[in-house]
């Protein structure tokens, strides 16, 4: 089992930036992938950014590409979505999820441990 506790989320207004955090604990977080989703209010969770263990493979939405980036610290067992240039657009729970290889996949259902979410909300 692993446990994934997200924060950094806050009100923010438009073109501004947030960092978020994921923190996972319990068995290893070695090797592991991981996922970064959204989900706005009547919508679907929908895929944001994801890479692999050691960082070298990552994929993006087209929606967030050049504004996000996703990066990890394997030794503090963190995991990072840099925001920027953000829009009302990107107003959701924020979502990290983890799988334990690496496929670059944007489905949900194929991660599988989640965290709790935390909130961005995105003011114009």
């Amino acid at each position: 089992q692993v446990q994934l506790v997200e924060s950094g989320g806050g009100l923010v207004q438009a073109g501004g930036s947030l960092r978020l955090s994921c923190v996972a604990s319990g068995r290893t977080f070695s090797g592991y992938a991981v996922g970064w989703f959204r989900q706005a209010p009547g919508k679907e969770r929908e895929f944001v950014a994801t890479n692999s263990w050691s960082g070298r493979s990552t994929k993006y939405a087209d929606s967030v590409k050049g504004r996000f980036t996703i990066s990890r610290d394997n030794a503090k067992n963190t995991v990072y979505l840099q925001m920027n240039s953000l829009k009302p657009e990107d107003t959701a729970v924020y979502y990290c999820a983890v799988v334990a290889q690496y496929s670059g996949s944007t489905d949900r259902d194929d991660y599988d441990y989640w965290g709790q979410g935390t909130q961005v909300t995105v003011s114009s």
